[in-house]
């Protein structure tokens, strides 16, 4: 349905498709498929989208092959904050205008819809009080790099691997500016809570003080699969009937062997830990780092006709998916 915004209606792709639809699957990972096509360690995958975008479209078309109906563009950490950090930060706008460029161009050639989202990861800047970052500096920071994607085509705002909630809601702040639909997720890797010791629940609380509401929420990245489907479970039990949840979990834990970083998921991890996060509740599913075009195909395999379950227990996810770690007592 569309999302009104003052006096404006945004046309709302995801909430158009999942009118239709149970479920959309997200992506997989970008980094992390970019170091497997050789991409220099240290290098942001970022500079790809100028002078190596064979690469970013090939994995554009290969989460398109193995299903996905939504592509992240290549620009997680094309702000100029992050930018600065390689003395590239005078790209800004070209860099995110060509990530855009690249994804709307996949999913222009292929044969279903493919919804664009422009990937904004976060400053790398702590906000105040624990840092220099304002809320203000930070909204102006999203800004520009958002209007570069919306001047490349993308369809929807993604804010992705967020973890305080000023830096969420100057992100947003920023988003509501360009009037395409927000989406976001947050990491929660601590105990099932954010670094700032937020809890899933009160997450989804916390976005439901957004004027419009965002389109979809939910968790990506986070410490294996176990955690982020409790996470998924917190998110769904703090929900309303508005909210869409996301689950984009990583593809297992990252192990070092033979001097490279190897994921621990299987494609059995990954399916089911996507049937598990449909029984939580979640409706837009895809993977994070490690996860693989071929690692996604197990997801799109393993959803494919499957009838969800009722919530799992913790237990049943530790069963299924290994051990959970316990918030500190005391925690916020």
């Amino acid at each position: 349905m569309p999302v009104e915004f003052g006096d404006k209606i945004v046309k709302n792709i995801i909430s158009n498709l999942l009118f239709d639809r149970d479920y959309l699957i997200a992506d997989g990972g970008t980094g992390t498929n970019m170091m497997l096509r050789g991409l220099p360690a240290g290098r942001p995958p970022d500079l790809w989208n100028l002078d190596g975008q064979e690469h970013v479209m090939w994995l554009h078309k290969s989460f398109i092959d193995a299903g996905a109906d939504i592509i992240l563009t290549n620009t997680f950490g094309s702000n100029t904050c992050r930018l600065t950090l390689d003395k590239v930060q005078d790209k800004t706008q070209e860099l995110n205008v060509a990530g855009a460029q690249l994804a709307r161009a996949a999913s222009n050639a292929a044969n279903k819809t493919i919804i664009v989202a422009g990937s904004i990861g976060p400053t790398g800047e702590m906000m105040e009080p624990f840092g220099t970052l304002t809320v203000d500096n930070a909204e102006a920071v999203f800004y520009e790099q958002m209007v570069a994607l919306k001047e490349g085509g993308v369809d929807v705002i993604w804010i992705e691997t967020i973890f305080a909630f000023d830096e969420l809601r100057a992100a947003v702040q920023a988003a509501h500016r360009t009037n395409l639909p927000v989406i976001s997720t947050m990491t929660f890797d601590t105990a099932s809570r954010t670094m700032m010791g937020d809890t899933p629940e009160k997450a989804v609380q916390f976005t439901h003080g957004f004027e419009p509401r965002l389109t979809a929420f939910g968790a990506n990245c986070g410490a294996g699969p176990s955690m982020l489907i409790d996470t998924i479970l917190g998110l769904c039990e703090g929900a309303d009937d508005q909210d869409i949840i996301i689950a984009k979990g990583n593809c297992g834990i990252p192990q070092m062997v033979d001097g490279e970083i190897v994921y621990s998921g299987t494609n059995e991890v990954m399916a089911d830990y996507a049937r598990l996060a449909r029984d939580c509740g979640a409706r837009i599913i895809g993977g994070c780092c490690g996860t693989t075009p071929e690692r996604l195909s197990a997801i799109v395999e393993a959803l494919s006709n499957y009838d969800p379950k009722p919530p799992p227990t913790r237990d049943r996810i530790i069963e299924i998916l290994g051990p959970i770690k316990v918030a500190a007592p005391g925690a916020t």
